[in-house]
């Protein structure tokens, strides 16, 4: 069971980014998928999520810049990232709430999001 991050990279503030999430093992469709990102030495902040039912939501940081959407046919779930800040820079993990053991965690909107993958570097610098 994976989960593969890809499309992360160095970008100047005001660009943009898409991040891919490819899910083996488990059936993406059936789950919610979100996306979190970490800053060295700090915690973990959840950024956005979208239900098996196609509905999203967005941290307030990011909202109106950030939009996730989900491929069922590829497995796959993305994270356009638009205008980009220096604030943005960080590793971005792909999470669901499909349970693996002995996964990292988080709790977003009343509901358990587990990740293992290894993340995507996003870097913000002129």
């Amino acid at each position: 069971v994976q989960l593969v991050e890809s499309g992360g990279g160095l970008v100047q503030p005001g660009g943009s980014l898409r991040l891919s999430c490819a899910a083996s093992g488990f059936v993406l469709s059936s789950y919610a998928m979100g996306w979190a990102r970490q800053v060295p030495g700090k915690g973990l902040e959840w950024v956005s999520g979208i239900y098996n039912d196609g509905e999203t939501y967005y941290a307030d940081s990011v909202k109106g810049r950030f939009t996730i959407s989900r491929d069922n046919s590829k497995n796959t779930v993305y994270l356009q990232m638009n205008t980009l800040k220096s604030d943005d820079a960080a590793v971005y993990y792909c999470a669901t709430d499909y349970a693996r053991p002995g996964s990292n965690w988080y709790r977003v909107k009343g509901r358990n999001m587990f990740y293992w993958g290894q993340g995507t570097q996003v870097t913000v610098s002129s």
